[in-house]
């Protein structure tokens, strides 16, 4: 429609030129015909040849004299005139346009070339009632002919919009709600069929989505089953382990000394291997339950977490330190948040007897804008270059000799739970340090 109203200012323009060069050209020939009888016509001949131009009288400009050839009785006033020897199509337009929007009856003048050669100008008078009648009439054709190629034109889109972008996204749906019901069938993955370029792509995205989705899905359901049947070796392992343990903790009174020599090794590894069973079933069990947020006093926890772990620390050989402050009240769940700092200061005193010397283990706690912040360092001989670039990850190395790598992966859990993160600050010949950041709120 709006390609058609830029049509249509140029179409009624042209027709109004059309219609008045059509008059000229009648009053031309009345005028002709008048002159070559030599104005010997009666008044009612010359009031037909008027009648049939359509015009109200002619004046015919020949060898520079201005000639009046036909007239009409009780001539009104003339309202405008108008020059078609050389008009722009602007000034037709307007004028087309102007002659529209007024429907009063006018009188205007119309000047114009005579065809062949006639003479040098032409000058009519005319009513405006026909020409707008006219004008109006072309219109509403325009406007039946507009109707029509418009409602074409709807009916091409849409069977075009229909097969190029209704039926490929309708496909797209269904395929995406088909694969959606069994995400892990890969014969449900999307083929793309597009023939637009961004439906295409589209499909393509998908098709890679769904691909790597369904392979992802084919890995889980084998690692759960792996980690079912590691979970039933490590428990049967585990009561089997228990049941050496007793038996090698008996070798330990006997009076051999090779028995006495070999037997704590022996108790040693048995430990070892009972505490990876373990921690693999801890590890391979259903995520952690989501923390039970309470006000928890952090020196008294991080103090009772110190206790438990001297119990098992050789005498003299490891200082313990609590530099938290009294008032220090952190939003955590305690049982969590006293795994996490059991695990990291056990860690620290296993790496201060590794090396085979005294050593300090320091918690300490401090208050920022963002969070609360508990370090828990040593003065241990750092941690190897194998666990700190597998930081974290569970059953890539741990951070001494014959460990899991567990038991950080369950601390950087829990600690993800509680919305924070576990970090290691630093490591190396003076000592490790690791930093547990809890989001700061109201501990309430």
């Amino acid at each position: 429609m709006l390609a058609e109203i830029f049509i249509f200012l140029p179409s009624i323009a042209r027709f109004r030129e059309d219609y008045l060069l059509a008059r000229l050209e009648r009053a031309q020939i009345a005028s002709l015909a008048l002159l070559a009888t030599d104005g010997m016509i009666s008044d009612e001949l010359e009031d037909e040849l008027l009648r049939n131009a359509e015009v109200l009288n002619v004046v015919l400009r020949r060898d520079a004299v201005r000639q009046l050839i036909l007239s009409s009785d009780g001539m009104p006033a003339v309202a405008a005139s108008f020059d078609l020897r050389d008009p722009s199509a602007f000034v037709l337009m307007r004028d087309a346009l102007a002659r529209l929007a007024n429907p009063e009856p006018e009188v205007i003048r119309v000047i114009g070339e005579p065809v062949r050669e006639a003479g040098l100008l032409i000058e009519i008078t005319m009513p405006t009632e026909p020409l707008r009648a006219a004008m109006v009439e072309y219109g509403l054709r325009i406007l039946a002919l507009s109707a029509v190629i418009s409602v074409f034109t709807a009916l091409l889109l849409f069977v075009a919009v229909r097969r190029l972008m209704v039926t490929p996204i309708r496909r797209l749906v269904d395929a995406m709600m088909r694969y959606a019901e069994a995400p892990s069938d890969a014969t449900r993955i999307i083929e793309p069929q597009g023939r637009v370029r961004e439906l295409r792509k589209a499909e393509d995205a998908l098709q890679s989505l769904q691909s790597d989705l369904t392979g992802a899905l084919k890995q889980r359901e084998r690692l759960a089953q792996l980690g079912e049947a590691v979970a039933k070796i490590s428990h049967d392992l585990r009561n089997i382990l228990s049941v050496a343990t007793l038996v090698a903790d008996r070798l330990e009174f006997s009076n051999d000394p090779t028995v006495q020599r070999i037997a704590p090794r022996l108790v040693g590894s048995l430990n070892r291997a009972i505490n990876l069973t373990e921690a693999t079933l801890a590890f391979g069990r259903a995520e952690e339950p989501a923390p039970k947020l309470d006000r928890v006093g952090l020196r008294a926890l991080v103090e009772d977490v110190i206790e438990n772990d001297r119990l098992a620390a050789d005498l003299g050989q490891i200082a313990y330190a609590c530099d938290v402050p009294a008032d220090m009240i952190v939003r955590a769940d305690p049982e969590q948040l006293h795994r996490v700092l059991s695990n990291l200061v056990r860690n620290a005193r296993q790496a201060i007897a590794t090396a085979g010397r005294d050593g300090e283990i320091r918690v300490a706690g401090k208050e920022t804008a963002e969070s609360w912040v508990i370090e828990v360092s040593d003065t241990g001989p750092g941690l190897p270059k194998k666990a700190i670039d597998h930081l974290f990850k569970p059953f890539h190395g741990g951070a001494r000799k014959g460990g899991s790598g567990l038991g950080l992966a369950i601390c950087a859990e829990l600690v993800r739970g509680h919305g924070g993160r576990l970090e290691l600050a630093r490591s190396g010949g003076e000592g490790t340090c690791f930093q547990v950041f809890l989001p700061a709120g109201t501990a309430v």
